[in-house]
This record gives structure tokens, sequence and C-alpha cells, in this order.
């Protein structure tokens, strides 16, 4: 069950601008303090790209209105090119300063990777966007041929053939899997989260590929191995089934059985092997010992799933709620929605605390789950397909206008990405002192505590709204109180926090992304823990 978003009216369009252009205005003082602490070529690569897509997003924002795309994207926000097209490019500069910091070359260079496939993927985008424009708005094709041949110059003289290459590769498998993504789930998507999904999928099946090519014995971290696998073996599985079912009915129950038959074949059959092969061991025999290798784990894995068993109630307390009222179309609450955030900080916080290995493996198979289980609400696989489908339609947000229902893998993902996303050996030299202490935490701060209070606050005692948008000024400021008095408690629980006085730089990367949060049309669960994890890792 989904519910179709109505297309924007015609009058809509001056609200709009302006909280686009208060938006672009925040990502803007994000990429530019980004530059000031990087301040190299790739940095002005960066601003380049970052000028070419603020006016390349509004020939996106026409199209969307008109109909004009090339495929149906989500109608209600706007194309939202320009935060995304900053987001890999920036983590990249970040990650190779820090990896530079650490004496790490390998995982420096592979910082530099990542911005350049993060601003090919970008002008890839623009370049469609100015393609199908009619008619061809000459002045935004010059400054993004500007930017892009800069872009270019400075790539061409900073990456080996070898890196050129795996660029070019994941730029090849982000065209494939926007085609066959985007025509397979219309709706689901802005241009902006197109870009910024299938363009990290692509970098990671790029990596796999690359990795499962070299493979070499004790290469790697396994559990960078099992993050790899894991999302990229669920994405082909969900491909494969979607093209399976387009000549079968689904929902019958040969259909069903014969999904859950080719689940355990394609898992048993390959996701495991091809793990095998990679960490040089059985994946079995290795998960089960690392998850039991401490009593802490043990007691971390309790604890996690007596939380879990609270969210499944909640979702069957709020389905009694709608049994008993009288209207068809009851929608849990704001609040009762937010209750899912707190569990997860509750999750995360003790994880990051005592095990952060483990809250990498555990958010990796519960994102294994959730999208396991979408795969089984959206195709209507028996037994569960329906019940599925009718738990979750309560939670249903103007976000889920397509097929699917996203955005708890989107929760998952923001809280999961800072831990994720770091590379462990850039932070085994204290190179993540100050604010860089708070980088597990980014998801926490932007995810768990601030957009939480700021929904909770913004639409329970909200009055000043800020122009343009529903969000509040009220609950933009509660949300940045919030976040301070979390840090100062992480500074009270977590014994390997030391902020070395970095407190101004702190706050402002928090009032920034709460500002992001007020203005931002975009999936926020995705979009501010990435910014502020930048912010902080700077």
């Amino acid at each position: 069950m989904t519910r179709e978003c109505a297309p924007p009216t015609p009058g809509s369009g001056a609200p709009l601008s302006g909280s686009v252009l208060a938006e672009a205005a925040v990502v803007f003082v994000v990429v530019l303090s980004i530059h000031a602490a990087v301040w190299d070529r790739y940095s002005w690569c960066a601003v380049a790209l970052a000028v070419q897509a603020f006016y390349v997003q509004y020939k996106w924002d026409r199209l969307l209105q008109q109909g004009s795309a090339v495929f149906q994207f989500r109608m209600s926000a706007n194309s939202g090119l320009l935060p995304a097209s900053v987001v890999m490019p920036l983590l990249g500069l970040v990650m190779k300063e820090r990896c530079q910091a650490a004496g790490n070359p390998y995982f420096e260079r592979f910082g530099i990777v990542v911005a350049a496939t993060g601003m090919a993927v970008a002008l890839f985008s623009s370049v469609l966007a100015l393609g199908i424009t009619r008619p061809v708005p000459t002045n935004t094709c010059v400054i993004s041929g500007l930017a892009g041949g800069l872009i270019i110059y400075i790539m061409k003289h900073s990456l080996s053939v070898g890196e050129v290459i795996e660029v070019l590769e994941a730029l090849l498998i982000f065209v494939y899997l926007n085609m066959i993504l985007l025509y397979l789930l219309p709706r689901c998507f802005t241009p902006g989260e197109a870009l910024l999904v299938l363009g990290g999928i692509s970098f990671m099946l790029n990596q796999l590929i690359k990795r499962s090519l070299t493979v070499v014995e004790s290469q790697g971290d396994p559990l960078d191995f099992f993050l790899l696998v894991v999302v990229v073996g669920m994405v082909l599985m969900g491909i494969f089934f979607s093209t399976l079912f387009v000549f079968m009915d689904s929902g019958t129950w040969a259909s069903s059985i014969f999904f859950h038959l080719m689940t355990c074949v394609l898992g048993l059959g390959v996701v495991l092997p091809w793990l095998h092969r990679l960490i040089r061991r059985n994946p079995l025999l290795w998960l089960f010992q690392f998850l039991f290798q401490t009593e802490t784990r043990v007691y971390l894995l309790v604890y996690w799933c007596l939380l879990a068993t609270a969210a499944c109630l909640v979702v069957l307390y709020q389905n009694a709620k709608r049994s008993s009222s009288e209207s068809k179309k009851h929608q849990a609450p704001t609040i009762a929605r937010k209750y899912f955030h707190f569990i997860v900080v509750a999750t995360y916080i003790p994880g990051i605390i005592l095990d952060r290995p483990l809250l990498y493996v555990a958010a990796t198979v519960c994102l294994a789950v959730f999208i396991f289980l979408e795969y089984v609400r959206y195709f209507r696989i028996k037994p569960l397909g329906h019940t599925l489908r009718s738990l979750l339609s309560l939670f249903l947000d103007e976000r889920d206008s397509g097929p699917l229902i996203l955005t708890h893998i989107y929760l998952l993902l923001g809280m999961s990405l800072p831990i994720w996303l770091v590379p462990r050996p850039c932070t085994q030299k204290g190179s993540l002192g100050g604010a860089r202490a708070l980088v597990p935490y980014a998801g926490v701060l932007a995810v768990g505590v601030g957009d939480t209070v700021a929904s909770i606050f913004g639409s329970t005692m909200g009055e000043i709204r800020w122009p343009g948008t529903k969000k509040t000024f009220e609950g933009t400021m509660t949300s940045i109180f919030a976040q301070i008095i979390s840090v100062a408690l992480i500074l009270i629980f977590d014994s390997g926090v030391d902020l070395n006085y970095s407190y101004a730089w702190i706050l402002g990367s928090i009032s920034t992304v709460s500002l992001l949060e007020a203005y931002t049309t975009q999936i926020d669960n995705l979009l501010l823990p990435l910014y502020l994890l930048i912010l902080l890792m700077a």
C-alpha cells in the first residue's frame, strides 16, 4: 500500500525557490568550510562542482515540474542535486586528509579515488539534465563545461592509469544502475537521492569486483569484505527477483516457495563462497566466533534483541490502534514514528562505547534483514508479504511515494554510515582527536537526537516557521541544544572522547547541519549524518 503524491501546483514555485536558495547557502557554507580546512587542488574541484551543481539543480527542478525527466522521480521535493553532488567528493577529501595525517598512503589514495568517483557521477547527472532540457541552457552548459574541464584536468594529473580506470568503471556501473533501478522503482528517489544512493552502491560494487580479482592471503579486513558482499549481494538479489517477477505472479504460493528457495541458493551458492574467497575462511564459522568472542558481546547481543522486541511491540501496538479506529486511513503520529529513533539511539550508543566492530557487523546484518523484508513486502511473498504491507503502511509519510518503503532503511543507514565509512587504519594513531572523536556519533547526533527533537518540538510547540518551509525556528533551536547536551553526556560516559577545546567547530557543525535539516526536502535520515560526519572529520 503506497500513497501517490500530487504534482506541484503552478503557484508553488516562489516559496520552493526560497527554500532551495537557503538550502544551497547552507551547502556552500559546508563546501567552503572544508575547502578552508583542506585547501588543495581537490578542494578547488569541490568548489567548482558545487557551483555548477547549483545552476544545474534548477534545470532538474524545471524538468520535474514539467514531467520531462527521463524517469519518474519523487515529486514531493526539489531535485536535491546540489546537496547530493558534493557528499562523495567532500567525504573523499576529508578521508584523504585524515589518512595522510595518519601516514597511511593506501587509504590516502583511496580517498582521492572516492572524491574523483563522486565528481564523475555528479557531472554525469548534470550532463543528463542539460541534455534533456529544451531549449538547451547555454549559460549553464558553459558553467558546467568549465567546472567539468577543471575537474578532468586536475584528476588527469593526479590519478594513476589504474585509478582512472577504477573511476570510469564505477561511472559505467552507475549509468547502468540508473537505467535499471530507476525504471524498476519509479517515484522512490529524487535525482539527488538517486545520485547519492546509486553512486554509493556503484562504488561498492566496483570495489568488490576489484578486490575479488586481486585478493591475496591476509589482504584487507574481514569486516570490510563482509559489508561489501552483503550490500552488493542484496542489491543484485533484488534486481534478479524484479526481473524474474516480470514474467511471474509473485503473490502465489508457488512463486513464494521459489523465492525462498532461490534466496537460499543465492546466499549459500554465491554470497558465502564469494565471502569465503575474500576472507580465506568459513564465513559462518568466522561470524559465529566473532559474535560470541567476548562476554561483553553476548550481553550486547541480548540487549539488542530486547530492543528489537520493543520495536516490534510498538508496530503491533500501533496496528492494534488502527484496528480499533474507524478510519481506514489511520496513520501513526509523528511522536510514534520517532519511537524508533529513540530505540536506535539506545542501540548505537552502547555499541559505539563498548564494541564498535560488533556494532559494525550487527548493523550490516540488520541492513540485510531490512532489505530482505522489504523484498518480501514488495513482492507480496507469502506468508508475511501482506502482513508487512499492512503493518508498515502505518508509518508511511510523504517521502514514501513510490513502491518501496525506504525510510526505516535510511534511518539504519544514517546511523551506521559514520561507523562504516571511516577507515579504521586511519584512526589507530590518535588522528581522530578533537572534534573528530565525535565522528562515530555523527548519526546519533544528527538523526537520533537532532532530527527527533526538531520534529517533536517543532510539531508540538513551534510557531515561527523558517521562510518557505514547514519547519520551525523553535524545533531547530531545540535540536541544536539537545545535540550539545548529548555531546556533554558523551564526554561523561565515553572516556575515549577528548575534544581538545574544539568546541567552536563542533557548535558550528551542529548548527549548520540543523539548518540543513530545516531547509532540505531530501531524505534527512541519510543526508544529515553524512554532512555532520564530513564537518567533524575535517
